[in-house]
């Protein structure tokens, strides 16, 4: 039986090209105008040569994906296949995935470059650092708390009320003993103490920010227009009132050029921005996505956890907010997953259980079902295990017949872009055949509330929503502070349709409990929390750090 190599062996081996390369397979001129190199296989491209390209948007195809559970799905990994599909049918494509964080890298969930022989490379780079963006967000972030401070205790000016201070501090990484803080103890040559708290640096509004901005003058203006705060009589203060908007943005202005890297197979991909796919929109950058259509002629994207959150945000917040329309969408599932759906324990997942599958799928109808509510062409991808019988398959082939839709078995995991060229097929005929159908799920003149709402019972097949009357009294104030018209971003498991992460499958007739809601003022929408969401990850009992070290030689172990 031959070897199966870990996903940083694979990545190891790679033959990777030089950067100019795989830049001019798109027309990207080797000048410098064009592109600033980050070493050999990296690259920045600037702002100014994308403002000259005039060419027609290529197609947009967004990937998502059933309901995540531990036995995985493999959005990513079927993003980048599928983009290598594409360019071996002839296409010219870009893959525009998000960047890693470092706190699920060192914790539970590992990097986010793909798998297999479906990755973005070099890969312990882009999980590593890659090319400082989120140390810039980060930086940017904790100027504006310090700025916050430092007005405070030089005579508070704009009467910031210490105890409504909500712009907190981030890091990126899962510190749970940061979740909640307090701040300038040590006398008065410290400043005044009060409670503050840390969030992951991928929870933070500015990395929403910078992930929606449209160039460097949208993004000063969005930055002037956080809201960090209110004075006793509950007036907002904004971060333009501090003078902050300029010196953020200096500190962001390389990181907001899209950073270029490639497949294993030596394809374009497109790695930028990357928040919170709950407490935000979770997707890549604004700029990245408009990129790759200017560059190519398919850009294949992702939108983080299931389509529930993940894609209902790209579309309801990230389209409304750009102008962008998908051609096509994706939906990967894994018989894997769809048997948990159907209640087998993980341990219980190599054997074969028809029924347990059955039951799973109505998961997948599901989410086809609220995709097309949209507006919007489905096609599956069914991500191949090896463990998958030749009768799951089918079933799960045979069903998505029943729905009226293409599903495509995928092995990209171990075969690359030849185990994805019947899903490249299958996307690029639904691209060809695609009529304007897009819609939003609910209209901007929509209530805050009923918003919420539609989302529940429309996407979550939730009977009500539950909010105390300070909830309903804050976002009434965001209305008459003319925020009305911003979509909502609810913040819940990705694990269910509900906020119960142990209710599988497609449940019914759940109450949607909002526990606060918050004002993203800059980002231009409202987060809804709902449930037990944590915006600081803590680590687990056994972290991936534990195992990551360098060997002998020099070279990292442990990276997946």
């Amino acid at each position: 039986m031959a070897e199966i190599k870990s996903d940083i062996q694979i990545a190891r081996e790679a033959k990777m090209q030089p950067i100019k390369d795989i830049l001019s397979k798109v027309g990207v001129p080797d000048e410098n105008f064009a592109f600033s190199p980050m070493g050999r296989h990296i690259a920045k491209i600037n702002l100014e040569y994308l403002n000259t390209l005039k060419k027609e948007n290529g197609k947009l195809i967004l990937v998502t994906a059933i309901t995540p559970t531990p036995a995985g799905e493999g959005k990513t990994t079927t993003s980048v296949g599928l983009n290598d599909g594409l360019n071996k049918i002839g296409k010219k494509s870009i893959v525009c995935l998000r960047e890693p964080s470092l706190g699920p890298s060192f914790g539970m969930k590992g990097g986010a470059a793909g798998g297999g022989y479906a990755q973005v490379v070099p890969m312990e780079q882009i999980n590593l650092h890659f090319t400082g963006d989120f140390h810039a967000i980060t930086s940017a972030h904790n100027l504006l708390s310090a700025l916050i401070d430092n007005h405070i205790y030089w005579g508070n000016k704009l009467n910031i009320d210490v105890r409504r201070v909500v712009w907190r501090r981030v890091m990126d990484m899962n510190d749970r003993s940061l979740r909640s803080v307090i701040v300038d103890l040590g006398g008065v040559a410290n400043g005044y103490p009060r409670q503050d708290s840390f969030d992951i640096t991928v929870a933070s509004e500015l990395m929403a920010i910078f992930c929606l901005a449209t160039d460097l003058k949208d993004l000063e203006n969005r930055i002037g227009n956080i809201t960090i705060g209110y004075t006793r009589d509950k007036q907002s203060i904004y971060a333009k009132d501090l003078n902050a908007q300029g010196p953020m943005t200096v500190l962001l202005k390389e990181a907001i050029r899209p950073n270029v890297t490639q497949t294993l197979e030596n394809n374009p991909a497109i790695i930028h921005g990357g928040p919170f796919a709950n407490i935000a929109h979770g997707c890549n950058s604004v700029i990245a996505t408009k990129a790759g259509l200017k560059l190519s002629d398919y850009v294949v994207t992702e939108a983080g956890f299931g389509a529930d959150l993940g894609a209902e945000k790209f579309l309801n917040i990230k389209c409304r907010k750009s102008g962008l329309k998908p051609d096509c969408v994706v939906i990967v599932a894994t018989i894997r997953a769809l048997k948990m759906h159907g209640g087998v324990n993980k341990e219980d997942l190599k054997k074969e259980n028809i029924t347990a599958l059955k039951d799973g799928l109505v998961n997948l109808r599901r989410h086809i079902n609220n995709i097309r509510k949209f507006g919007l062409p489905v096609t599956v991808a069914v991500n191949h295990f090896i463990t998958d019988t030749d009768d799951e398959m089918k079933t799960l082939l045979d069903f998505c017949e029943t729905q009226g839709v293409k599903a495509s078995k995928c092995t990209h995991w171990s075969n690359g872009s030849e185990g994805t060229i019947d899903l490249a097929k299958n996307v690029t005929e639904i691209c060809e055949d695609k009529k304007d159908t897009f819609k939003f799920l609910y209209e901007d003149d929509l209530p805050l509330f009923k918003k919420i709402e539609k989302i529940a019972q429309e996407i979550y097949s939730a009977s009500e929503v539950v909010a105390d009357t300070k909830v309903r009294q804050q976002l009434k104030e965001f209305e008459e502070k003319g925020y009305g018209n911003l979509p909502v971003c609810i913040a819940k498991t990705q694990y269910s349709f509900s906020t119960d992460p142990n209710l599988k499958g497609a449940p019914t007739g759940h109450v949607l409990p909002v526990r606060e809601v918050r004002l993203s003022s800059g980002a231009e929408f409202i987060v809804v929390v709902c449930g037990e969401i944590m915006t600081m990850p803590g680590l687990p009992r056994v972290p991936a750090a534990d195992s990551i070290k360098l060997n002998d030689k020099g070279e990292i172990e442990g990276l997946f």
